[in-house]
């Protein structure tokens, strides 16, 4: 249910923007990696806008990614740190003698 939700909701209006934005922007533009010369065709790309935005989107999107997961790296060792204990833990449980368990009591008649 969840994820018609997300598909109907987020995903479709999403890809409707999208192909908008696309539609929009085809024109070819000038992209240059070259600060000082900017007229040197070996380090200029040209290709339509929309591509270079969906590229930025892109990039942003891993690096964000990677910047959340550096981020919550301290606590994947902790978790990884706490299963290692819960699993010390139980293995000592199991190789703990057993105490010998109390007779059950007679059931008081009414």
């Amino acid at each position: 249910m969840f994820n018609r939700f997300m598909l109907v909701v987020v995903f479709v209006p999403l890809a409707i923007i999208l192909i908008a934005l696309a539609v929009a922007n085809r024109e070819p533009v000038a992209f240059t990696l070259d600060p000082f010369n900017p007229g040197n065709p070996a380090l200029t790309l040209k290709l339509p806008l929309f591509i270079f935005l969906f590229l930025a989107l892109a990039v942003g999107m891993i690096v964000g990614s990677m910047a959340t997961w550096v981020k919550q790296g301290r606590y994947r060792k902790l978790a990884r740190q706490r299963g290692v204990e819960a699993e010390n833990l139980r293995q000592a449980v199991s190789r703990a003698p057993q105490a010998p368990q109390a007779p059950a009591l007679p059931k008081p008649t009414a």
